[in-house]
């Protein structure tokens, strides 16, 4: 087995510093004549440590494994080797992986208590042959491009920043369920998205892309979080398809999301409803003239 050139992490959402890695992962692999390797963790570490894995993630393991789906990935299960100690970490990737170079961010850190900062890497890597790659950030707006700075981004709903962040459209993707069915009644069919527990989800009103039966359409999406718009406990992602009558029941749809059009309301009663999906859809068609 040839030797491989390893990198290490998480990668959630796959943003435009995740991408720098893995393009100089691969280029430099290439050089070396190692084949690159991404060790991904399933879950991420901080949710096991803090016993916490609720709506903590901004993309599922489904897309992750799509987005990476150009490059060998292993995923790794952090339960499995989370007390494990720096030292032991390193020789396992020399041992299992026959790690023979590693790239990673300046602030990676890794082992029991994060003990393996990049000085240890540096000076592991110098005893053991290896060639250590140690890349600067990824910026946007003059500040570090990160998977905390999105999921705060995400909560308030500053869908654009997001988009430029990752490099392209934040998106949600699950199968069509069946929901109460009230914007049927009111002329407003929408599509209700069945989406992981671990997904972080924006709140409010907004103007989607929508990808269904091999098509793009135009649309707005909502996401509720009051107790009677919820199932399962979750908050409700319904989308309401521009010009498009079909049944997609146990179809899968993606929604990718362009800009937030405003929070979610509680109106006084069904007409007040309708008359501001009308003016919610009026400003989504705007806002997608140009998609």
């Amino acid at each position: 087995m040839s030797k491989t050139f390893i990198t290490i992490g998480t990668f959630d959402g796959v943003h435009r510093g995740h991408k720098k890695l893995f393009t100089l992962l691969k280029h430099e692999a290439k050089k070396l004549a190692f084949s690159p390797l991404a060790l991904v963790f399933k879950i991420p570490p901080k949710n096991i440590l803090n016993n916490n894995s609720e709506q903590s993630v901004l993309i599922d393991l489904k897309q992750k494994k799509e987005l990476l789906q150009d490059i060998k990935t292993v995923y790794l299960d952090f339960n499995k080797i989370k007390n494990l100690s720096a030292e032991s970490f390193f020789d396992l990737l020399i041992k299992k992986y026959k790690m023979g170079a590693i790239i990673v961010g300046k602030d990676f850190a890794f082992g029991k208590n994060r003990q393996g900062n990049i000085p240890f890497l540096r000076e592991r890597c110098k005893q053991k042959n290896i060639q250590l790659f140690v890349i600067d950030f990824e910026e946007e707006d003059n500040s570090k491009i990160s998977s905390s700075r999105l999921r705060t981004a995400l909560k308030a709903g500053e869908i654009p920043a997001i988009n430029k962040m990752l490099g392209r459209h934040f998106a949600l993707e699950g199968k069509v369920i069946y929901g109460n069915q009230l914007g049927r009644k009111i002329g407003f069919p929408t599509a209700n998205l069945d989406i992981s527990s671990e997904q972080i989800l924006p709140r409010g009103v907004f103007a989607v892309l929508v990808y269904t039966d091999g098509k793009k359409y135009k649309g707005i999406c909502n996401i509720g979080l009051k107790p009677t718009v919820t199932i399962n406990g979750l908050p409700t992602v319904e989308i309401f398809i521009f010009d498009f009558d079909k049944n997609i029941y146990g179809q899968i749809l993606r929604a990718e999301f362009i800009q937030k059009i405003r929070d979610e309301k509680k109106f006084t009663g069904l007409g007040e409803l309708t008359e501001q999906i009308n003016t919610d859809c009026a400003l989504s068609k705007k806002i997608l003239l140009k998609f």
